[in-house]
């Protein structure tokens, strides 16, 4: 069994599939794991320490030569895996709903794509999860660059000279991302309110001190949404929130937003006219801004200034802490495959319910039912 991890070529891409650690645990298993030059030198992996694991590291042609398993980031083109066994297994990130040109072409190459946003959010799989491990470390991430371009003080400070306040950070989404960037905004010294159409939620909220924000009058998602995932509202009840978070946000000083929707482009929560309420020298994040954002106006990866607003958000957030969001990323990886690894068989077999929910293509065809509209 030949394992072989690639450098990625994404634009913004500083992950990488496998660190050392892992390296060695598939070793373990018995695989012979590949690894291409350079591979890690974003995520500050150096070479050497590879090698040590006990990888092989070369360029990509020999890497991919009689590879039976491919670990990525974001998923190659199925054109750059030449060299790989017929029907080798690609895990990496590949965004279905957005690329099935991508996802044909795997299929129409014999190769078998296994999409690690499809991973089942089920109590077994929570360590597999690559989805929260990196919305974990985006959530950090948002707030320490929104702290970074807010420009004041974040906690409230007792001095000689007079009281410097404690920023008001709210927070709109309450998933992984969201609970981690009141954590870390708490952490901080910020006062934190947040809000969330799951009322399930509002537990949760509290628990990290903060304070929820939600609306009274339409009834919401009583507890979470499909795969844990917030769905659409009506629109009573969007127009109930408008209003409430319009009346919020004018007292803000931070705010974070981290709503998706899987398959769809990302909700608007804040138009520009809400915007134009905020104080001068205010900070939004939107952490949604590379599904086509939570925010009138948001860029990926630049600073638009609206009314005195400035709106941050980036492309790849997790790759703005490369080295911890590959450690995180690679272990699952790693509990995924060895979770199912046959020890006769010498190779990782795959169960129904894992395996049919993160499996794409399978001999020459495209099989996921969520790509199919099979029922």
């Amino acid at each position: 069994m030949r394992i072989a991890v690639l450098k990625e070529h994404a634009s913004g891409e500083t992950r990488v599939a496998a660190t050392p650690e892992t390296v060695k645990k598939f070793i373990g298993l018995g695989a012979e794991v590949a690894v291409e030059s350079e591979a890690g030198a974003t995520a500050s992996i150096s070479e050497s320490a590879y090698t040590e694991a006990g990888a092989a590291v070369a360029a990509r042609d020999a890497v991919l030569k009689g590879a039976d398993i491919v670990l990525g980031v974001q998923a190659p083109d199925a054109g750059s895996l030449a060299g790989a066994n017929s029907g080798a297994w690609v895990a990496a990130l590949f965004d279905p709903f957005c690329n099935r040109e991508l996802i044909e072409s795997y299929a129409k190459a014999g190769l078998e794509a296994l999409s690690m946003e499809f991973m089942p959010r089920i109590t077994r799989a929570q360590s597999m999860d690559v989805l929260s491990s990196q919305s974990n470390l985006a959530g950090y991430k948002a707030v320490i660059s929104a702290a970074d371009e807010y420009g004041r003080a974040f906690p409230m400070m007792m001095t000689a000279a007079g009281t410097v306040q404690a920023a008001r950070v709210f927070v709109m989404g309450v998933g992984v991302a969201g609970l981690q960037a009141i954590a870390t905004a708490k952490r901080l010294g910020a006062q934190v309110s947040a809000t969330d159409v799951r009322s399930a939620t509002k537990e949760q909220i509290a628990s990290l001190g903060a304070k929820p924000i939600f609306v009274e009058s339409v009834e919401g998602i009583e507890g979470e949404g499909s795969g844990g995932y917030a769905t659409e509202m009506s629109e009573e009840y969007q127009k109930a929130q408008a209003e409430l978070v319009s009346e919020h946000i004018a007292k803000q000083d931070i705010v974070i937003t981290t709503a998706l929707i899987p398959g769809r482009a990302a909700p608007r929560l804040i138009s520009d006219a809400q915007i134009a309420t905020m104080k001068p020298g205010s900070v939004i994040f939107d952490l949604a801004v590379a599904q086509g954002g939570n925010v009138e106006g948001s860029k990926p990866d630049e600073t638009a200034v609206s009314h005195g607003v400035k709106i941050i958000g980036f492309s790849n957030t997790a790759s703005h802490l490369a080295a911890d969001a590959s450690a995180l990323f690679s272990r699952n990886l790693f509990n995924f495959l060895s979770a199912f690894w046959d020890k006769e068989a010498g190779k990782p077999v795959l169960d129904e319910e894992i395996g049919d929910a993160v499996r794409l293509t399978q001999g020459g065809k495209v099989v996921n039912e969520r790509l199919t509209g099979a029922n």
